[in-house]
């Protein structure tokens, strides 16, 4: 079901906006949308079975509590946020050929795609920094990371995201547009809405890279700080086995931050600098960015979280009593 006949156009002088835009599944592989979806559903049911029964543990779980598992929840909160936004438009591709989306759906999807994947960043800076204070000041842990300082660190993720992100759909709203309508992608991007305009569009890149560098860019610089310092504590401590065991609840972490900042980093440098990549490459890792890592979060944290995995197999084992 294509739509590319009947998309409109606002016009007010030589300034043109499309009603809608064109989404776009997997290029070249149209004719296998249907059989695609399968691996799509699948990671979309991990993600959300995943995610609901990290937050689900910790909120019946008392022992877990505690400032690492808070911020685990406001991952798991975020990666259920991501899931859903784009999940609707690329099961609708995949499924119903569903290509169309308004303009403003699109700004709004966008909006939030870009909200979540600052949260998720600034999330994860947050629980570097959790590591660092427990392996460095373990006795000081309780006191510096209170649940009130937790909930104002939530709070200041929150607002950075929703505050520096606001104008970039303003940005994009001001400008003339071509009429060429199709996104790389099966849902909205700024980088990809951006490229669509006829106009001068030096302040949408640099406003959009300034803000990249100045938020993601610094979380993962941080994060790096973090875990020098993190080595640098560790190897001063008296046994291997200390060591190791010090490592060990990193693990986890390191695990979730080269997840989301890897495809993060090369769906960026796409965008921007790979004129000549192929569209299926593009197209991948832009999947492998929003949809691989709420999948695999859950599962990196149920297989190295000791405390997680006991508190999951309790619950299993009261559902199978109470069953009998």
């Amino acid at each position: 079901m294509e739509h590319d006949s009947h998309t409109t156009w606002e016009f007010n002088g030589s300034f043109y906006q499309p009603s809608a835009f064109l989404m776009m599944g997997i290029p070249g592989l149209e004719a296998l949308h249907h059989w695609i979806s399968i691996p799509f559903c699948a990671l979309y049911l991990i993600a959300l079975l995943g995610n609901c029964m990290i937050l689900f543990i910790i909120k019946t779980t008392q022992s877990l509590h505690e400032p690492m598992y808070y911020f685990l929840s406001m991952l798991a909160v975020t990666d259920l946020g991501l899931v859903l936004c784009t999940l609707p438009t690329t099961l609708g591709i995949f499924w119903f050929n569903m290509r169309r989306i308004g303009f403003d759906a699109c700004l709004t999807q966008m909006y939030f795609i870009h909200i979540l994947s600052f949260i998720e960043s600034s999330v994860l800076l947050a629980m570097a920094f959790d590591r660092f204070i427990a392996i460095s000041h373990p006795l000081r842990h309780p006191s510096i990371l209170t649940k009130t300082t937790v909930m104002k660190i939530g709070l200041v993720i929150i607002l950075r995201g929703m505050v520096s992100l606001l104008p970039i759909p303003f940005l994009l709203k001001r400008l003339t547009y071509c009429r060429k309508t199709e996104l790389s992608h099966s849902f909205c991007f700024h980088p990809d809405i951006m490229n669509l305009a006829c106009a001068d569009i030096k302040v949408n890149v640099f406003y959009g890279m300034i803000i990249l560098l100045s938020t993601v860019g610094m979380d993962f610089i941080f994060i790096v700080l973090s875990y020098i310092l993190i080595i640098k504590t560790v190897i001063g401590l008296a046994t291997k086995e200390e060591c190791l065991k010090a490592l060990n609840t990193c693990v986890s972490h390191i695990c979730a931050v080269l997840v989301f900042f890897v495809p993060m980093i090369g769906l960026s440098m796409i965008h921007r600098f790979g004129k000549n990549v192929p569209p299926l490459v593009n197209t991948l890792v832009a999947y492998t960015y929003l949809i691989i890592p709420p999948a695999l979060n859950p599962i990196i944290y149920s297989i190295k979280s000791s405390h997680i995995r006991e508190a999951l197999l309790r619950a299993l084992r009261r559902k199978t009593e109470s069953e009998w």
